[in-house]
């Protein structure tokens, strides 16, 4: 990855957790925070986030998407202070997690152009995304009465609104069909090849490694960023190992 190109996203001196410990905790933990990320810089490009489950991948995420606060340092996107200068910060920014959390009785049309609002695109932008993953006669429908593969469907919806330069997902392709599948990872690829800066958290590797150009792998919360191998077949060696854990 170039050195000239300018980091999107970057962390410094990070660190959060979920609860104090006392003092008589017997967590076995070398560190008492639960994520902690002395620098990360990441460019444009697709980045894959990498390491079991439970070593801190999706709180990673949260702290970079500004769900959650960290308790010590800082996050810029796109320059930007994702606590100082939120509504800049977050204009240009999109994640999607794991689980679909929208609000239960709000109609699907409704969340969609309440995202319109959000990101200064028309309601037409908003009916659009919608008929991209086959939404689109579903709008009068309540997120409630929804199944889970519909509700990451009105997710991904509401990303396509915009342009945004700095893309978080979640596991994006579980619970997908395979023709929205093939809808995200080329909307993916568009936002890539527009220069924008992804971050990828996922188990499965095959989908993303033709994009994939560096890699952060979690281990017990603590993050370390590891170049990709140019050939295939070592890259994939490499990116499944780090996804065990493995050094």
């Amino acid at each position: 990855m170039s050195e000239h190109r300018r980091a999107l996203v970057e962390a410094r001196g990070v660190r959060f957790r979920y609860h104090r410990p006392s003092r008589w905790s017997l967590r076995r933990s070398p560190s008492p925070f639960d994520v902690e990320c002395e620098s990360l810089d990441l460019r444009s490009g697709l980045t894959l986030l990498l390491g079991p489950n439970g070593s801190g991948k999706s709180s990673l995420l949260k702290l970079l998407a500004g769900v959650e606060a960290p308790e010590t340092g800082s996050i810029t996107i796109d320059g930007w202070d994702l606590w100082k200068e939120e509504r800049a910060a977050r204009l240009r920014l999109v994640y999607v997690p794991e689980q679909p959390d929208l609000t239960p009785y709000a109609a699907v049309d409704e969340v969609i152009r309440l995202v319109c609002s959000l990101r200064g695109a028309p309601p037409a932008a908003g009916q659009q995304a919608l008929a991209r993953v086959g939404m689109e006669d579903l709008g009068h429908r309540s997120v409630r009465e929804l199944s889970l593969g519909q509700r990451r469907r009105i997710l991904f919806a509401a990303a396509f609104v915009g342009e945004p330069s700095v893309v978080l997902l979640d596991e994006p392709l579980v619970a997908l069909d395979l023709g929205t599948r093939a809808v995200v990872l080329e909307w993916l690829e568009h936002r890539i090849r527009a220069g924008a800066a992804a971050i990828v958290s996922t188990h499965e590797i095959e989908p993303f490694a033709g994009l994939v150009e560096s890699a952060v792998v979690v281990r017990r919360g603590r993050t370390a960023s590891l170049s990709v191998p140019p050939a295939e077949a070592e890259r994939m060696e490499k990116l499944s190992a780090w996804a065990r854990g493995e050094a």
